[in-house]
């Protein structure tokens, strides 16, 4: 046997020469559930998946035809590190939306706001260092942290968003600890997981306090555009250029298939954004560039997104009318746009314990526990409602009912005995699979 596989164990061989830094990853532990609750007959409130359904198909279809036909040699073809130029034109006419001008330079096309993430942290972040974000905040970007043994440190948010004085306490107590704080990461707009949006006043005194302590800002916007009663205030990239990261994406406003989003990024920053992408991927994917790009060269894109914001302001209005039906005893955010209700249960219950009843009794969710690097928000729950048609939104939310009604009923019967808990051992719970995103 060679000297690997003899420093290995018996589950795995290679265990031994792995680099220290995965042992920040892990399988998720409700997998298993969620692939139950992928059934047709489950009503699933988890996944973040958006409705793709709303986009006609012959736009798409088109768009692929177009580029196969006219351009099929260069779309198969390797592509630059830092993205198809006229498509990088099209993304500054989607961040003119929102207020934001730039230069086509200063922007690196990804594969997806994913990788954007990632390459940021590949920048950044060293072992040990500190990154600051919501309690809660996107499971996805705490999975990339931890990948790079860096600590997320949860700043509180309330229905305004992010705390300034709670920002300044964190930053406080982390220097004075000796730790190295490298940027804060924030989800602005209809924040993921808890629905809420910063405010004006907040957003110019936090860069404030960013700017003047010396943290970079990596602001995540992937739902910006998709609001319902009229549009949040504007990104943090308009008041600041020189100390924000934005980060944007496709995957919500066109379709995540193509797995095309995009960083704007101060010079210097780009510069090396570009050399990490090139390391990771050479190029992203040519292809779907083209194909998002000939989308937006002859699509009516804006006329879509006001398609998508009408679709999930429905769905929106059918989850928070059928919570106040059925689950009146809770508290939820109230949304202005985005996917997503964040809801609070009695203290006594314990979402992520609770969730393989849900799923027998047909209903999913994703517990609060993925959403804090630490697990705990035990007492949470977020609530997709992009994917599921108004009239299973109301199915699910009965269905929830019943199994929160449920456990508070054994919990009265059998009170005085001591807290209940489920049989099973109490796990911390990593990332959920990639559709909660």
């Amino acid at each position: 046997m060679s000297q690997a596989h003899g420093n290995g164990n018996n589950l795995d061989p290679w265990y031994e020469l792995y680099a220290e830094r995965t042992s920040g990853l892990s399988a998720s532990e409700v997998r298993a559930l969620f692939a139950v609750a992928s059934r047709p007959e489950v009503v699933s409130l988890a996944g973040g998946m958006p409705y793709v359904s709303a986009l006609p198909d012959d736009l798409i279809r088109t768009a692929f035809d177009t580029v196969m036909t006219e351009r099929g040699d260069a779309a198969l073809q390797y592509g630059s590190g830092q993205g198809m130029p006229a498509l990088r034109e099209h993304i500054l006419e989607v961040m003119a939306e929102e207020g934001i001008r730039a230069s086509v330079d200063d922007v690196v096309t990804t594969t997806g706001s994913q990788q954007a993430i990632d390459l940021v942290s590949k920048l950044f972040l060293d072992p040990g260092d500190v990154v600051l974000a919501e309690a809660p905040s996107y499971v996805g970007a705490i999975g990339v942290f931890r990948s790079y043994q860096a600590r997320t440190v949860h700043v509180a948010m309330d229905d305004d968003g992010l705390i300034p004085e709670a920002l300044r306490e964190a930053i406080a107590r982390e220097r004075g600890a000796g730790r190295t704080i490298k940027f804060l990461y924030t989800v602005p707009d209809f924040h993921n997981p808890a629905g809420v949006t910063l405010s004006g006043p907040r957003r110019a005194e936090i860069l404030e306090i960013c700017r003047s302590s010396g943290i970079l800002v990596v602001e995540d916007n992937p739902y910006g555009l998709l609001y319902f009663d009229g549009p949040p205030p504007p990104p943090l990239r308009t008041l600041d250029e020189d100390g924000v990261v934005y980060l944007g994406s496709f995957s919500k406003t066109l379709a995540p298939g193509f797995r095309v989003g995009w960083a704007l990024a101060p010079h210097a920053i780009r510069e090396k954004l570009v050399l990490a992408a090139e390391s990771a991927i050479l190029s992203p994917s040519s292809f779907s560039q083209y194909v998002v790009n000939q989308y937006l060269e002859t699509a009516d894109w804006r006329a879509q997104i006001a398609t998508f914001r009408g679709v999930y302001r429905e769905r929106r209005d059918a989850m928070l009318s059928s919570l106040a039906e059925h689950l009146p005893e809770l508290s939820w955010t109230h949304p202005n746009g985005g996917f997503y209700v964040w809801v609070t249960l009695p203290p006594e219950l314990d979402a992520k314990q609770m969730l393989p009843r849900a799923v027998t009794e047909l209903v999913a969710y994703t517990p609060g526990t993925a959403f804090f690097a630490d697990g705990t928000g035990q007492d949470r729950m977020r609530l997709s409602y992009c994917h599921p048609t108004p009239a299973n939104i109301r199915l699910g939310i009965r269905r929830l009912a019943t199994v929160v009604g449920g456990e508070l009923d054994l919990l009265e019967q059998f009170s005085g005995t001591g807290p209940l808990r489920a049989a099973r051992a109490d796990r911390h719970v990593s990332a959920p699979p990639p559709d909660l995103g």
